[in-house]
């Protein structure tokens, strides 16, 4: 149980993230580009980090417990799927998005397509995105916090008022110091939560009926330590094994990293992942955070949650997996927590809690201000009050803060009863990815394109899962299929947009590629790096990638070889992509 020793760490981590949030109040008060962009300033390392930790949320671990839990190392496969959406940001669209210079991924709307239908499809995007979706993400965020705390303390009375009062010390901080205090607060946050993550693996592996890793493998079946799913012909998941059809297969692997819209892994690197490249002091540095985020979100952060999943499963074998309705009860997810709770001593534990805190707050310190950067640069600014000065809309930005933590807090209430419509809007987001990347590289492309593009998704999915009582991954390609057949009839029966708005946004972004051969040498004499080039750059990234992910993994189950094989050729690989990156 909680100590006076680990409530003395546990506040003093807030301490600290106040601290920081008051020493950056004054930097972030002085316009809205230091408020939402830090200033256009950051280092690689301190944007790229802050990337890692806003995706790092409190429930992740216990995400990717219940996959390795329920199937196996390989079931992370549903997301580790996504890496190669990931890389493509880092080569063909990180330079563009620091080229643009503009404030937020929406804002990107009006500089590419023009008149009404773009003036539409931005606020549109500010409130569906700016709250109805980023309210959703935080209140699911505080839910998973809830369960985490009711396991700690034993308790499930008292819990609701410390999340919010937790949700009250981000929004204080965040109101106050803008992006300057999310991305400081992030990085330290990150440390934090990595470093306990990674104790309480070591600590967890000693216990005496885990018995370290020789422990793991004797006593949990041979096929749950598979990196790879295996494939069937049926759709079913083996005991401790991720079991995919072909069709599953090429849904999950091959289709959804370019196809689908997914909070965090935007095709093309949209949300808080293109405000933190904007954030950054130069092209160079922007390429450089996202292969660092991409190369730390994959490869190195979850190995220490996979190895405390596998531990849970020796040390809590019986749990179910989902509970009762209405009560907070264990689960193999919460297997993660329980090995927290029953195997750190004094002081350990708190510093565990605290990690649990870090991870949570850095998650939603980013989402309350990029949040608040649509409702204020691409709503209010633009639809309400043009003529504000810098000052007002800092102040504006601090009450938008204040008003999505109160939303979201309000939102733990409900979010059962909303659950199933987030998972129904991630499903229907299908299909989107595609043209979300092409209109960076093709000028035919225009407002009603993407416009369509978000309409269709849901009067496919609708169609194939409740009129044809269709099942994944037949809804999947079936929407896919028909976003892009209307996004694309939609794009050639209508008017492309006005050369004089092609035209400038050529000038200003300079992209590369077949798209926009009508523009290059008229225009601009810039010479460019090859989109050959980027695409061998992004190939020899996911293998470098997957390299250091399994390499981690096959020395972690002492099969020392492979595994030192694997690094060794992912430092080849991350040599060649080096010399090739000092070009930029």
């Amino acid at each position: 149980m909680i100590s006076l020793l680990d409530i003395v760490i546990i506040a003093l981590f807030f301490l600290l993230s106040l601290l920081i949030g008051v020493l950056y109040s004054r930097r972030a008060g002085k316009n809205t580009s230091e408020y939402f962009l830090a200033g256009r300033n950051l280092p690689w390392w301190l944007a790229g980090t802050a990337m890692v930790a806003t995706t790092f949320a409190a429930d992740t671990p216990l995400a990717v417990t219940e996959l390795v839990t329920t199937k196996g190392i390989a079931g992370n496969w549903l997301w580790w799927n996504m890496l190669a959406g990931s890389a493509l940001t880092i080569f063909f669209f990180a330079k563009l998005w620091h080229r643009a210079h503009i404030t937020t991924d929406v804002e990107f709307i009006e500089i590419r397509y023009s008149g009404k239908p773009a003036a539409f499809l931005r606020g549109f995007k500010a409130i569906y995105l700016g709250v109805f979706m980023n309210c959703i993400i935080m209140g699911w965020v505080n839910v998973a916090l809830v369960e985490i705390l009711a396991h700690i303390f034993g308790i499930e009375r008292g819990i609701l008022p410390l999340v919010i009062g937790c949700m009250g010390v981000v929004a204080f901080y965040s109101t106050l110091s803008g992006s300057w205090g999310a991305v400081v607060t992030d990085f330290i946050q990150f440390i934090i939560a990595m470093s306990g993550c990674i104790i309480l693996a070591l600590v967890v592996l000693q216990s005496p009926k885990v018995g370290g890793i020789d422990g793991l493998l004797n006593n949990l079946p041979a096929e749950v330590f598979s990196f790879l799913p295996q494939l069937s012909h049926t759709q079913r998941f083996a005991t401790g094994m991720l079991t995919l059809t072909s069709g599953a297969f090429v849904a999950h692997i091959l289709v959804q990293w370019w196809a689908s819209w997914y909070p965090g892994s935007e095709p093309g690197g949209g949300g808080y992942i293109a405000q933190r490249m904007m954030s950054a002091k130069d092209e160079r540095h922007s390429v450089l955070s996202a292969l660092w985020f991409v190369i730390a979100h994959y490869a190195l952060r979850p190995w220490p949650w996979i190895l405390v999943a596998l531990a849970s499963m020796v040390l809590y074998p019986d749990l179910p997996l989902t509970s009762s309705s209405g009560t907070i009860t264990a689960t193999k997810k919460t297997g993660f927590i329980l090995a927290m709770r029953d195997n750190l001593p004094s002081g350990l534990l708190g510093l565990l809690v605290a990690a649990f805190l870090a991870a949570y707050m850095s998650t939603i310190a980013t989402h309350l201000n990029w949040g608040s950067s649509y409702l204020i640069n691409d709503f209010y600014k633009r639809f309400i009050n043009r003529n504000g000065s810098e000052k007002h809309y800092v102040r504006a930005s601090r009450i938008a803060t204040a008003v999505l933590a109160a939303i979201s807090s309000a939102l733990i209430l409900i979010i059962q009863s909303i659950s199933g419509a987030w998972l129904f809007i991630i499903e229907c987001g299908a299909g989107v990815g595609l043209v979300l990347i092409l209109r960076w590289y093709w000028w035919r492309i225009n407002a009603w394109s993407e416009i369509s593009a978000m309409i269709a998704p849901f009067i496919a999915y609708l169609f194939s899962r409740y009129a044809w009582g269709w099942e994944f991954p037949s809804t999947f390609f079936f929407t896919v299929g028909c976003t892009t057949a209307a996004w694309l009839l939609v794009t050639f029966i209508t008017k492309p947009e006005p050369e004089e708005v092609l035209e400038a946004f050529y000038r200003r972004v300079l992209p590369d590629g077949p798209g926009w051969s009508r523009f290059h040498g008229t225009i601009s004499k810039k010479r460019f790096t090859p989109l050959l080039n980027n695409a061998l750059n992004w190939i020899l990234s996911i293998i470098m990638v997957y390299c250091v992910l399994f390499a981690i993994g096959k020395i972690i189950f002492k099969q020392y070889t492979r595994g030192f094989f694997l690094l060794s050729l992912a430092g080849v690989l991350f040599g060649i992509i080096s010399v090739r990156l000092k070009k930029i």
